[in-house]
């Protein structure tokens, strides 16, 4: 990143990539930018609508599980929105059309939770519970029971990065994270206080510590700290221990997330957390093109409060 004497404002504006665009959510409107096979860039606002509102909801750790929520539901439907305009090419699958034919004209809602619920499932199953059985099989081996966790914590992060590295190698997918490296440079633009220009944005980083893919290394280090509290019981215990603590490890892993892109200034403490979420941004952000970066900026324009204030941590 570009060092600056600019005054930094870390801003709560965020961010995901999505197909030939990025969706922007400010503290009061969401807005996703396309461009389409045309080439021009269009652009669809809405105001937030939290499906959880309730202060509950909004306490500290509790609030983590329900931002995710939230933040899988208007990422799939943002997704869905951008990829409309390349129909052509994604074709529909069987759930889609099933779907459609029980809800009609509830249809798209639909496809939207059915999609995040899909996701949890298949993150749980390989990313939380796979671990835990290849794990078991070292257990005649292996006595400590923080030892085994620690296993089961490297094989899950092995699991992730191995995924990442697939799906990299995929056409779309690299043009994806060419976008994902666009929204990251953009944000870091407008919080050292520049003119959100080309030229500007591209002088910033595309690692940033309010990723999403930071979020996930953490999910899977402090997992092993808080499942280690549990030791290691019969298969079907630890599921049950599995399933019950990961609203804590997304609440504490939400909150380390917000107090890392929060802090002025780096030190130890953020450099350490840090780290592991920028190795793997490595692979989940790449350069983009003055184009993407075009996109970017028209989105993010559109979310920018006017009182400047409003969007600070």
């Amino acid at each position: 990143m570009i060092e600056n004497n600019k005054e930094v404002k870390k801003t709560n504006i965020g961010g995901q990539a999505l197909i030939e665009g990025i969706m922007m959510k400010g503290p009061q409107k969401i807005a996703t930018a396309v461009r389409t096979p045309q080439g021009e860039i269009v652009i669809r606002k809405n105001s937030i609508k939290p499906i959880f509102n309730a202060k509950f909801f909004k306490l500290p750790i509790i609030r983590g599980s329900f931002v995710l929520i939230d933040s899988l539901v208007n990422g799939v439907k943002e997704l869905m929105y951008s990829a409309e305009f390349y129909g052509e090419d994604y074709e529909e699958d069987p759930l889609d059309k099933f779907l459609k034919r029980v809800f009609k004209d509830k249809a798209d809602t639909a496809i939207i939770y059915a999609s995040v619920i899909i996701a949890l499932f298949f993150t749980v199953g390989i990313f939380i519970l796979a671990p835990t059985f290849i794990t078991n099989l070292a257990k005649g081996l292996i006595k400590n029971t923080f030892i085994l966790n620690l296993i089961e914590g490297i094989i899950r992060v092995g699991f992730f990065v191995l995924y990442v590295i697939l799906i990299s190698r995929l056409e779309d997918i690299k043009r994806v994270f060419m976008y994902h490296g666009a929204e990251h440079k953009t944000i870091y633009c407008y919080e050292y206080g520049e003119e959100l220009t080309v030229e500007n944005v591209r002088k910033y980083s595309t690692l940033h510590p309010r990723c999403g893919t930071s979020f996930m290394i953490n999910v899977m280090i402090i997992s092993i700290i808080v499942f280690s509290f549990f030791g290691w019981p019969n298969p079907l215990a630890r599921f049950f221990i599995r399933i019950a603590t990961l609203p804590i490890i997304a609440g504490l892993s939400y909150e380390l997330n917000k107090y890392v892109g929060g802090c002025e200034g780096e030190n130890i403490f953020t450099k350490i957390i840090t780290y592991p979420g920028f190795l793997i941004q490595k692979i989940t952000t790449k350069e983009p093109d003055d184009s993407m970066i075009e996109v970017a900026i028209a989105a993010m324009k559109e979310v920018i409060p006017e009182n400047g204030e409003d969007d600070r941590w």
